[in-house]
């Protein structure tokens, strides 16, 4: 590959940067093709790729310098994708969908030409109470929850003037029919996923409780705290964030409440943030804006 297609390589990975959050890349060996359209209306936020012989992988740093509140929901159109999460490794094919979560590891690969759109699905609209979303997880284009789904996407990509009412309702909409296929796939297959889904069960049962911290859960779950650690970071997680993100999830749900009139200290210290300044600028770092600007906006 010569220096025009490495140029080309870096200001399509650019492209997906600012679109998507933060990954790395390289070209893979053959000619190099990429393109990138974004489309937003309301809540709706997505880009259709074009990419050959490439790939992209999200590690600790990437993480580290990106937003982790959505879910990547990709809906391969044409050609081939392999995609990897943890231990789950999937080839997508045309028609098929998958979800990669934003807060761990991942890569994806593409050896010849592929196109696919690549939703960013918000976090809170997947319930994960009831344990994690299995993510790099093929959902068979052939199934007709998976064929609605595209069909429901494509409908939303027509209206550029949704409102934010109407997109999250198409985005809810979304969830509502994939969350038969994902939760007859969440099943754990060993152990330690089981361990794992008790002590995310244990974290949002204990959500309100200001003693909820690692020292506590570990010695709840019969377990050191530097197994605790180990567990998550297993996944690419760090287990005070993940307990300080499952509060800031709660409180927004608390502030979309249509008829919440609750104080945002209040709501705060319901969720475990004993201090108002510091729930202010977790929110704002999670969510991109204030606790009050978060309210207005989705009121």
């Amino acid at each position: 590959m010569d220096g025009q297609e490495y140029h080309q390589f870096d200001a399509w990975l650019a492209r997906v940067n600012s679109a998507c959050g933060r990954f790395s890349g390289q070209p893979l060996e053959g000619n190099f093709r990429g393109k990138l359209d974004e489309f937003c209306a309301g809540s709706i936020k997505l880009s259709t790729v074009e990419i050959g012989n490439a790939q992209m992988t999200r590690g600790q740093r990437e993480l580290a310098e990106s937003r982790d509140d959505w879910f990547y929901t990709v809906f391969q159109l044409e050609g081939n994708a392999l995609l990897e999460q943890e231990d789950t490794r999937t080839e997508l094919r045309p028609g098929d969908i998958t979800l990669i979560d934003a807060a761990r590891p991942s890569a994806l690969y593409w050896h010849g030409h592929s196109r696919q759109i690549s939703l960013l699905l918000p976090r809170h609209l997947l319930d994960t109470s009831t344990g994690s979303i299995p993510c790099a997880l093929r959902l068979d284009g052939c199934a007709p929850v998976v064929r609605l789904s595209h069909q429901l996407l494509h409908e939303s990509m027509k209206g550029k003037t949704l409102t934010t009412d109407e997109s999250d309702a198409a985005l809810s909409a979304l969830v509502c029919l994939l969350r038969p296929a994902l939760t007859g796939r969440a099943a754990p297959t060993t152990r330690r996923d089981q361990l794992f889904n008790k002590v995310t069960r244990m974290i949002d049962d204990s959500l309100a409780c200001s003693d909820l911290r690692p020292e506590w859960l570990a010695s709840e779950a019969g377990m050191s705290v530097r197994s605790l650690y180990r567990l998550f970071a297993a996944r690419g997680l760090v287990v005070a964030q993940y307990i300080r993100n499952r509060r800031l999830d709660r409180c927004a749900l608390a502030l979309r409440g249509e008829s919440s009139e609750e104080k945002l200290a209040s709501i705060g210290y319901s969720w475990g943030f004993t201090d108002h300044s510091h729930f202010s600028t977790a929110f704002r770092q999670r969510f991109g804006m204030t606790p009050g600007e978060y309210r207005r906006r989705h009121r």
